[in-house]
């Protein structure tokens, strides 16, 4: 399927039900043909609706970009680590339909998400990037303002290779500046 789309016609907005169809096939697309995500078995819409069901019901923002009914890009975060000194730091992820890619759309699906993350009291915005050679997730998160913290090598094992994984982050808000209320 070939997508297209014109930025003046994309809008940003919080995912609803219907959307999970679409958030599953550009998942599963990147499961089985990138390394951006080390999940080697595409999830079903069942488990993408939970798993975006569970990111909501903490608070937090699953968002979609959409142009003319079709969803091009979803993003969101989760919280770092389940332990509550984590309950301000955020994991990102975004994930952008195979033709959508490189025209801006995941900065400013970032922007969105990075926004609505602080609105929701996040402080810490993390990203842990599939692949040292994913130079698209890491150039949207370094010209977006994340900072490289670190590399984990070869923690991953997808399609018959080893892979490291990048570390970024960027403060939100007061970041640690001040006591969280």
């Amino acid at each position: 399927m070939i997508i297209t789309f014109s930025t003046e016609m994309l809008t940003i907005r919080t995912s609803r039900d219907d959307d999970v169809p679409a958030i599953t096939a550009i998942y599963g697309h990147h499961v089985l043909h990138g390394t951006g995500t080390f999940e080697t078995t595409p999830p079903t819409e069942a488990d993408m609706a939970a798993r975006r069901a569970d990111v909501l019901a903490k608070g937090l923002p699953y968002l979609v970009a959409e142009d003319e009914g079709k969803v091009l890009g979803f993003a969101y975060c989760q919280w770092f680590k389940p332990r509550p000194a984590y309950r301000f730091s955020a994991e990102d992820s975004i994930y952008l339909h195979e033709e959508a890619r490189g025209r801006g759309l995941g900065k400013r699906l970032l922007a969105a998400l990075m926004s609505q993350a602080e609105a929701a009291g996040v402080r810490k915005l993390i990203a842990v990037i599939g692949d040292t050679a994913n130079e698209g997730s890491v150039g949207v998160h370094r010209s977006s303002g994340f900072d490289h913290v670190g590399i984990i090598r070869s923690c991953g094992w997808k399609f018959g290779k080893w892979l490291d994984i990048v570390l970024m982050e960027k403060p939100l808000g007061e970041a640690d500046r001040t006591a969280p209320e």
